[in-house]
């Protein structure tokens, strides 16, 4: 299958969006406070964003709390000339779990990830129906661990259930991911080295033992 250039999507779309008279809304899936700064500084003066912090893959509780008032920190702090509303999502890991099951060995990046991004994606757009925003997207493809092409086809396919136009985005592009960094170390964000599922979590500590008893 042909790869799709998400970001040439949005330089056309945001050529239109800069010629309105009036913003429209964005509601913003966020994945932790690192890959939002970027995405806001780009996309603040194009759009009137809410940001959708709704992670229930994130383990444990501690570390989910801990990465939102990073959010909200960073939210407080950047300067922006339309400061986003932040809504946090619920809290249940049993979501994640369920969607987990039977794909709890896969490696990170496979099918376990893909469901984790659908089930973020459909919350978001479900939210972005009801609020009547004008689009939705998520934060996620700003990571270089994260499959772009594969959140763009799940976002493609939910714009039409849920029939709210899907932002193409592929935020790594043109030195996002690398901004993110910047970004991060001028408010001292909080950057974690793990996605954040428990899956991941163990994939990193089978990473740290090897990497020690290799030393």
């Amino acid at each position: 299958m042909q790869k799709i250039n998400y970001q040439k999507q949005l330089d056309e779309l945001l050529g239109q969006v800069g010629k309105c008279e009036k913003k429209p809304t964005l509601l913003l899936h966020s994945c932790c406070a690192p890959c939002s700064s970027y995405v806001l500084e780009y996309l603040t003066k194009y759009f009137h964003i809410i940001l959708f912090y709704y992670n229930p893959n994130i383990s444990p509780k501690e570390e989910f709390e801990k990465r939102t008032r990073e959010l909200q920190r960073l939210v407080g702090e950047m300067p922006m000339p339309d400061a986003p509303e932040i809504i946090v999502g619920d809290y249940d890991p049993s979501e994640f779990f369920a969607i987990a099951k039977g794909l709890e060995d896969v490696p990170e990046g496979g099918e376990r990830c893909f469901k984790c991004y659908r089930l973020r994606l459909e919350k978001t757009a479900q939210l972005a129906k009801q609020l009547g925003a004008d689009y939705f997207t998520t934060t996620l493809s700003i990571s270089p661990y994260k499959n772009a092409q594969k959140l763009g086809e799940i976002a493609t396919e939910l714009s039409e259930i849920y029939s709210v136009k899907a932002l193409p985005a592929d935020f790594k592009k043109k030195g996002g991911y690398k901004r993110s960094i910047e970004l991060s170390a001028q408010y001292g964000l909080y950057r974690q080295d793990y996605c954040g599922c428990v899956y991941s979590k163990a994939e990193r500590d089978r990473k740290h033992a090897a990497a020690q008893s290799n030393n």
